[in-house]
């Protein structure tokens, strides 16, 4: 029987999180053997590809630090471009992974716990790509520091009224509550790897990270509780950051940007790109590290569920949109929007319309929603669209602004291109050393949800089946013996009444 067979939900029953019959013993030789066993060739092959794609970033951060931003295609009108895009796209990248481990842990669904460490991991890798532009974007680096409010010398103070410095404050936050999340979640499963140690370096490598865990039932009740205060903490940054970063263009009073519906329309879309690169990400290593019996098809599933959802939500911002800039009844937000559909960008339009609207729609088909290279494929579209969202909400309202003089078409050049994707290859490279020295799967947490943790697990099917079977076979018996009860009575009042006869005769 197929993997997607197995998968099939039967009336009145869930489909099982963990497949293949595995144990608790299974589960740990199955993820820890990824970190203990050597290295293999494809997985060398591929690090050396993402490390090459990061020295394009390195020297290209170095050309743009030497020579200043106008090594970028920016010119007077179109002041942000794909930088500012890159930096949009890739806090929306990292918005999964907190959503996954914290609002999906309080609200208790289960089917989370075979995917939340790599999508937490990739939301701080996305964060670390992210972090690049804001940094090389302010030109001189080395004053990089003054985004903060340090006191200094000079009495120079950032300005809190801006949303750019609003920014700095929100993803700091976010990214250093989302390393805690990770890392305590990582603990238990460090404690296992460091009993299974062979070389002592590493017994004391992961005996330190481990932070002396032993597995006792206090270890146990602080780590849970720690968990969940860190859940607690994570889920208003899940809605906070991307409003805040959403807060960069809907403060201005820029034609095609001074709109409320952006808030929750960056929060929906956000969630929407993440979730795409978790499953393009998951597709891959789940079969590369026959990781399919714990990362099941029903995990893709319901994550396919949810990109379903938000592209829906994401749909209807993009026609509200229009809906607003009639309604408002001013002429330069209408032109904005005219301009989107039909002016010189309505390729990227119309792109960004087909892989974040169109594309997933077909995800309301059981049979695509569960096929991986439909997924896979659909994912890298809704990928391809977020960018292109960001690309069309920056540039096309920023390259016809009021003075028609002033109208230009920005061309990225070839150090906006190298990059962009110059920050896949730091992506990458951190996401493959992630594969290959840390547990990909939260081992704790995935034996917490197999029936063996269950101490009920056994009377839910068979127990129940077996237990009303003895209750049927006790019936008949007693019904038996009441029967036999009922004609000795019988037998016995007919011989009473002959014996009186017999002697009244």
């Amino acid at each position: 029987m197929t993997t997607a067979a197995l998968q099939e939900d039967t009336p009145g029953k869930r489909a099982p999180l963990v497949l293949g019959h595995r144990d608790f013993n299974a589960v740990t030789e199955t993820v820890a053997g990824i970190v203990e066993k050597k290295t293999t060739p494809s997985w060398l092959v591929l690090l050396g590809l993402a490390v090459s794609v990061l020295l394009i970033l390195l020297g290209s951060l170095g050309k743009l630090v030497a020579e200043g931003l106008g090594i970028w295609g920016l010119n007077n009108t179109v002041f942000w471009a794909w930088d500012i895009t890159g930096f949009v796209f890739w806090i929306g990248i990292g918005h999964a992974g907190t959503l996954i481990s914290a609002i999906l842990f309080l609200f208790r669904q289960k089917w989370r716990t075979s995917i939340n460490r790599a999508a937490e991991a990739m939301t701080i890798f996305a964060v670390m790509s992210a972090a690049i532009y804001p940094v090389f974007h302010v030109g001189r680096v080395w004053f990089a520091y003054w985004l903060f409010p340090i006191p200094n010398q000079m009495s120079m103070w950032p300005n809190f009224k801006s949303p750019l410095l609003w920014d700095v404050f929100a993803i700091s936050t976010y990214a250093t509550v989302s390393i805690l999340f990770w890392y305590v979640g990582l603990v238990p499963d460090l404690a296992t790897l460091r009993d299974r140690a062979t070389t002592k370096v590493r017994s004391i490598v992961l005996g330190i990270f481990s932070l002396g865990w032993r597995g006792s039932h206090r270890n146990w009740l602080n780590y849970e509780k720690t968990y969940l205060i860190l859940a607690g903490l994570s889920t208003p940054l899940v809605l906070s950051v991307h409003t805040i970063v959403s807060f960069d263009f809907a403060v201005s009073i820029m034609p095609g940007w001074h709109t409320t519906i952006f808030p929750p329309y960056f929060v929906a879309g956000a969630i929407f790109s993440g979730f795409a690169m978790v499953v393009s990400l998951m597709v891959l290593a789940r079969k590369a590290y026959g990781l399919e019996g714990l990362i099941t098809i029903k995990h893709l599933e319901n994550m396919n569920k949810i990109i379903l959802l938000t592209g829906t939500m994401v749909g209807y911002a993009y026609a509200i949109e229009y809906f607003i800039a009639w309604y408002g009844g001013n002429e330069y937000e209408r032109f904005a929007f005219i301009n989107r559909a039909f002016g010189p960008y309505k390729w990227a339009y119309w792109t960004m319309w087909s892989c974040n609207v169109f594309s997933p729609q077909l995800f309301w088909f059981k049979r695509i929603r569960t096929s991986i290279p439909a997924m896979f494929v659909i994912s890298i579209f809704v990928n391809i669209g977020m960018w292109f969202e960001r690309f069309v909400i920056i540039v096309t309202s920023l390259h016809r602004d009021y003075i028609p003089s002033s109208w230009t078409y920005f061309r990225p050049s070839l150090f906006d291109i190298s990059t962009f994707l110059g920050s896949f290859g730091l992506f990458f490279t951190l996401f493959l050393l992630f594969l290959r020295f840390m547990p990909a799967v939260a081992i704790s947490e995935v034996k917490g949800v197999m029936p063996q943790a269950d101490p009920h697990a056994g009377h839910d099917d068979h127990g129940h089946d077996a237990h009303d079977d003895h209750h049927e076979e006790a019936s008949a018996k007693a019904e038996e013996s009441e029967d036999e009860g009922d004609e000795g009575e019988e037998a016995s009042e007919g011989d009473a009444e002959k014996d009186e006869e017999e002697s009244r005769g």
